[in-house]
């Protein structure tokens, strides 16, 4: 299985037709990855957690995680199946692999982190699916080698998902702005041009390499993501850019397939 990295961007992708982005998810099976999973580890910059945490449950609640939205996006489910067996499988190569502590969450459902894009990538809710929390107290290697620990599922017929933004300012968005300001334009530009040329240790101490990088992450919740899917997928990754698209001025819904010479691509 590759790994992918895919940017939420607003919750409204849930129900706004107009956004590419929701036309980018609903062809994933058809255009991306053909390839059915047999469950989904996907880890979401809306759960944070000062330990790794994977939520054990038997059918996923969803979660309205968002506030002030149309009452339409309250009345969406996504009754996944949960996966009990891959979160003990994350929590056991997790332990394996130094991370001393793993947690459960036994009530957790999915946040519209994890919920919005598989409710368009599989809509019909049959796959099994755990989520897995992200740790503010690490950095980007961190979560990095988070993801290395998890590699051996992708030979286990699990999907590893990051699910975040490429960019992901919430103070500076702007509806009647231009269609993607100069900093975020930027960032996003070197973002690309860092992945598709393997510069891993790059991104991992992009606070430092990227141009515009703290008003592109105010907070890195929604970059970690990407930082574990990269780091599943391995050091000799290929990254593919597989959707750009941007909204308000300054969110870009840029999302990244990693695949390995060993990985079988659509």
């Amino acid at each position: 299985m590759d790994t992918f990295f895919i940017s939420h961007g607003s919750p409204t992708l849930s129900i706004d037709d107009s956004l590419p982005a929701r036309h980018f998810l609903k062809s994933f099976q058809d255009k991306i990855l053909p390839e059915r999973p047999k469950s989904i580890l996907i880890i979401s910059g809306h759960w944070e957690t000062s330990e790794p945490t994977v939520n054990v449950v038997k059918v996923n609640d969803t979660i309205y995680d968002f506030y002030g939205f149309p009452k339409p996006m309250y009345q969406l489910k996504y009754p996944a199946p949960g996966a009990p067996e891959l979160a003990n499988r994350v929590k056991e190569l997790l332990k394996n692999s130094g991370f001393e502590r793993v947690n459960s969450d036994k009530s957790r459902g999915l946040d519209h982190g994890a919920w919005v894009p598989l409710m368009l990538m599989y809509p019909e809710a049959d796959i099994p699916v755990c989520q897995l929390s992200v740790q503010m107290e690490g950095n980007g290697a961190y979560h990095y080698n988070m993801g290395k620990a998890l590699a051996p599922l992708r030979d286990e017929g699990v999907l590893i998902i990051g699910s975040g933004s490429a960019t992901h300012n919430l103070r500076s968005l702007n509806p009647n702005g231009p269609r993607h300001v100069p900093w975020a334009r930027e960032f996003d530009a070197w973002l690309k041009d860092s992945l598709l040329n393997g510069r891993h240790d790059d991104i991992k101490e992009y606070e430092k390499m990227a141009p515009y990088a703290k008003m592109a992450h105010p907070s890195p919740d929604h970059f970690y993501p990407l930082h574990v899917a990269l780091g599943a997928a391995g050091e000799t990754a290929k990254a593919e850019l597989i959707h750009r698209s941007w909204s308000l001025g300054s969110m870009s819904y840029a999302s990244y397939r990693f695949s390995t010479s060993t990985s079988t691509s659509a």
